[in-house]
């Protein structure tokens, strides 16, 4: 029997989709209320939040910190209640960065994202970079 994960897939666009246009109510909208969020670098956890509260403050910081960005999907792994998505992405810095990055300087990296989804929602997002 054919598994549908047609849901799951769209639900995913529909994050990414609004991540890019930082449209952060869009994002809020599709998350379950009890949402984790990690970004691990090297296979470590740099930020990490429990709560649509914690994510959106996250979302809010970030958005100032870049003039542009775009994930585009390269590739969808579709599992029971779970999405992987492979990603490239490029963003260009609205600020300067302690690291040495400066303002209009572009970034572009690859990466993986997974999704894990209850009720219809995201529950958790883990990016990889």
């Amino acid at each position: 029997m054919l598994v549908d994960y047609s849901k799951e897939k769209r639900l995913v666009q529909q994050y990414v989709d609004a991540y890019n246009a930082f449209d952060i109510d869009g994002m809020a909208a599709l998350l379950h209320p009890d949402v984790e969020f990690r970004n691990i670098s090297d296979g470590e956890v740099e930020v990490e939040t429990k709560g649509i509260d914690e994510f959106r403050e996250l979302a809010e910081q970030s958005k100032d910190v870049f003039s542009e960005r775009c994930q585009t999907i390269k590739q969808f792994t579709l599992l029971p209640n779970k999405v992987e998505i492979e990603i490239d992405y490029e963003a260009t810095l609205a600020i300067d960065l302690p690291i040495g990055l400066n303002a209009g300087e572009k970034l572009k990296l690859q990466g993986k994202s997974i999704f894990e989804i209850k009720d219809d929602k995201l529950i958790v997002i883990e990016d990889y970079s």
